[in-house]
């Protein structure tokens, strides 16, 4: 690793700093997030300024969270919370490298991390971070989690302390060194503390739907099929929001209607009840029950089945090669030229309706073109999918996209796929050959 002695001011004093041209590749590494966090009032869900504090008591007594925002810059949110994210994954991807003398002060590249959680890395995405790190640092929490006989509770901020780390001369950001708080180290050097995360958390737009995401996470993820079911009461304690309860709840039965969320499916129970609930399952596990009841229909419809008739008769060897089962694609080499021809007539979002009704692209844009709605889970990419678009087709707007490329599917049933993201992945890589000239800086 190249380093170089720099000063640097902080706290009104000259420090030196080894100062870190080179580390580590840490924009790819496997999302992990800090379960104490996710299902408690840590964050404020606004992008405003929040100023009034969050008092949290569980129903039960027995857990206590207090926080307070700092008046200069407000309390953290829902957002600088990505951070603490990125942060924890670090860590575990140290973990699972073999690190053994881990520390919680963390060296990293801001590039590294604002790519990784979907920032951006305009110049506007530095200032947000720094911005974000200020919050994280003045924010102030007071909680009784993971108390123990020698201490009833536990005041910290989410980071002790942040440096950003520039060259005097080219003012080149160098790296910055992060020092989380001991009561946040500590809870994620424990594994069984943290749980896997979708990367495409990241572009939940919505500061209720990111929060529903972790506590849906952290609730569902181990119940199966029957998934977890609250009131909307105690999701609104549980949240922290400063929404009302009847503008709570219409915010939830949005986020339920659109049902969008990655990971996860909510459903309203008794909507038009005084006492409505949500409740939230694991895609995962919806898509097993399925498979499951497809099996067992196919089993019970061959059992109950007649006895089997003869043999038939042999078809000729011309006739064979051209049946298709229902279930059968067609020949790759045609689907990839569809989807190239695809990407070449929608290269553009503005790119004008085509007029031949041969041409997919027709079907695409035409409304009375014949449609099939995809289950949220067919449009789900892989994370490993996900990750390598994300680092071989860099800065596409994957949403709109994946919209276009549904709606050619939709439009060509025939052409549905066996696995959705190898197949989105693939027209990724040539859309983004095709045209990649348009996007600036890359």
């Amino acid at each position: 690793m190249s380093r170089a002695p720099r000063t640097q001011m902080q706290n009104g004093k000259r420090v030196q700093f080894e100062m870190f041209f080179t580390l580590p590749d840490f924009s790819d590494i496997s999302l992990r997030d800090y379960q104490e966090t996710m299902q408690r009032p840590f964050f404020s869900l606004s992008k405003k300024k929040r100023l009034k504090p969050i008092e949290y008591v569980s129903p039960d007594k027995s857990v206590t969270v207090h926080v307070s925002p700092n008046p200069a810059y407000g309390m953290a949110t829902i957002w600088d919370a990505d951070i603490m994210i990125y942060l924890a994954s670090h860590l575990n991807e140290l973990r699972e490298r073999g690190t053994n003398d881990l520390s919680p002060t963390i060296r990293l590249q801001p590039g590294d991390l604002l790519k990784r959680i979907c920032w951006g890395v305009s110049g506007r995405a530095y200032e947000r971070l720094i911005q974000a790190l200020d919050r994280l640092q003045a924010t102030t929490i007071k909680t009784n989690i993971r108390a123990n006989a020698k201490s009833r509770e536990t005041t910290f901020s989410w980071i002790d302390s942040y440096t950003h780390l520039v060259d005097e001369r080219t003012q080149r950001s160098l790296g910055m060194e992060i020092t989380l708080s001991k009561w946040f180290f500590d809870g994620i050097m424990d594994q069984r503390n943290i749980l896997a995360i979708s990367p495409l958390y990241f572009e939940i737009t919505s500061g209720l739907g990111k929060w529903l995401y972790r506590a849906g996470r952290k609730h569902a993820g181990g119940n199966g099929p029957d998934g977890f079911t609250i009131g909307f009461e105690t999701l609104h304690q549980k949240s922290g929001s400063e929404s009302s309860l009847p503008s709570f709840k219409n915010k939830i039965v949005e986020l339920a209607r659109a049902n969008n969320l990655p990971d996860i499916s909510l459903e309203v129970i008794d909507a038009e009840s005084p006492r409505p609930k949500l409740k939230i399952v694991m895609r995962r596990h919806l898509e097993d029950a399925a498979q499951q009841a497809r099996q067992t229909s196919t089993s019970t419809k061959a059992s109950s089945a007649a006895p089997p008739s003869p043999p038939p008769t042999p078809k000729k060897p011309e006739a064979s090669q051209q049946a298709l089962s229902e279930g059968d694609l067609i020949d790759p080499s045609a689907a990839r030229e569809l989807i190239a021809s695809l990407t070449a007539s929608l290269s553009c979002a503005d790119a004008p309706a085509s007029n031949d009704p041969h041409d997919p692209a027709y079907a695409t844009i035409t409304e009375s073109a014949p449609r099939r709605d995809f289950t949220k889970a067919e449009r789900v990419l892989d994370p490993e999918i996900y990750r390598a678009i994300k680092a071989e087709c860099p800065g596409w707007d994957l949403d709109v996209l994946m919209q276009q490329f549904n709606a050619f599917l939709n439009a060509n049933p025939h052409e549905l796929p066996r696995n959705y993201s190898k197949r989105f992945y693939g027209f990724m890589k040539k859309h983004h050959e095709r045209n990649r000239h348009q996007l600036r800086g890359i």
